[in-house]
């Protein structure tokens, strides 16, 4: 039985808490919050403690889920949980994934304990992908595309700005890069070539508009290399228009082989990205218990662990099922 631990109680953490408690293999100890614990309720009976009660969890959680926001909270939250637990995260600011996990590595390693980093859709069964085709098709060109479809990290990054009530950040691919890729030609696009990031806000009354403009549009690794749109709308019509979380994209190579041209497209399209996301994660939270138990160490990516890893079951069984 894995013992499963949550660290904030979002979309990702409510989706993560029920998949867990759907499992006859898995228990959720406890959801952590920043928030008042007595203010706070789940479906499923499973009890809140303050964030700061984490120490005294210490040995009680196999596996600690980081369901934070991978802006301001998660790389620090992380570093210190590694020297408790064994951690695992969807840490999605694919500019800082090299700093991050050699920093956790080393935490991880100086106290025996298991990370897993970035495990999501992407970064996650993306990345796996993506090397995959690169492996197979060495030759050629890759190109991601993310959407039409909301941003998790880069709605909650919104939401951490000051005169902010709501925000969502629907990620919009660009058609005619799109056709460019498929047509052999996306090794010329650029970031900004590729993808229109659409905000809409909730502001609070009073607030500087432009100002707040500014900083999303500012904002680096999340939205200073696109093209953006940000408009305000009111509370009524964000509840209305603006409360789904659709997501998807697709992973495009095209090359050759002996001067013959071969295109490899994977395509990802979620009703919704925090459940989807909860899923991988928890697959992987349970792969995890099993690779610690093995006596691994450090921290890992979906990279690095491979993918019969996410199976518990025969190794035989697992080839004639899937091979």
């Amino acid at each position: 039985m894995t013992k499963l631990g949550i660290v904030g109680y979002g979309n990702l953490g409510k989706a993560s808490e029920k998949i867990a408690c759907s499992r006859d293999d898995m228990t959720v100890v406890g959801i952590f919050t920043r928030r008042d614990p007595a203010t706070m309720h789940s479906p499923f009976g499973t009890p809140f403690y303050s964030q700061d009660q984490l120490q005294q969890f210490v040995g009680k959680i196999d596996v600690l889920a980081l369901c934070t926001g991978s802006a301001n909270d998660l790389v620090d939250l992380a570093l210190e949980q590694a020297k408790h637990f064994n951690t695992i995260d969807s840490f999605d600011t694919h500019a800082r994934m090299r700093e991050y996990v050699t920093a956790l590595d080393a935490v991880a390693l100086d106290n025996q304990h298991l990370s897993m980093v970035g495990v999501g859709w992407d970064p996650g069964v993306f990345s796996i992908m993506r090397t995959l085709f690169d492996g197979v098709l060495p030759n050629g060109h890759t190109v991601t595309f993310w959407g039409k479809g909301v941003s998790q990290g880069h709605s909650e990054a919104i939401r951490k700005l000051d005169g902010v009530v709501k925000a969502v950040q629907y990620t919009v691919p660009k058609e005619d890069a799109l056709a460019m890729a498929r047509a052999g030609q996306g090794s010329a696009l650029t970031t900004r070539d590729k993808h229109l990031r659409q905000c809409f806000v909730v502001a609070e009354d009073g607030a500087d508009l432009d100002k707040i403009a500014c900083q999303i549009k500012s904002m680096p690794n999340y939205f200073a290399d696109y093209d953006t749109e940000v408009n305000f709308v009111s509370s009524e019509e964000f509840d209305l228009n603006h409360t789904a979380m659709p997501h998807g994209g697709l992973v495009l190579r095209r090359g050759d082989v002996n001067g013959m041209a071969e295109n490899l497209e994977f395509n990802l399209n979620l009703s919704s990205n925090p459940d989807f996301t909860a899923s991988v994660l928890m697959a992987y939270a349970r792969c995890l218990v099993r690779l610690y138990n093995k006596g691994v160490r450090g921290a890992l990516t979906a990279l690095d662990v491979p993918v019969s890893a996410l199976i518990d079951v025969d190794r035989i069984d697992t080839i004639a099922k899937f091979l």
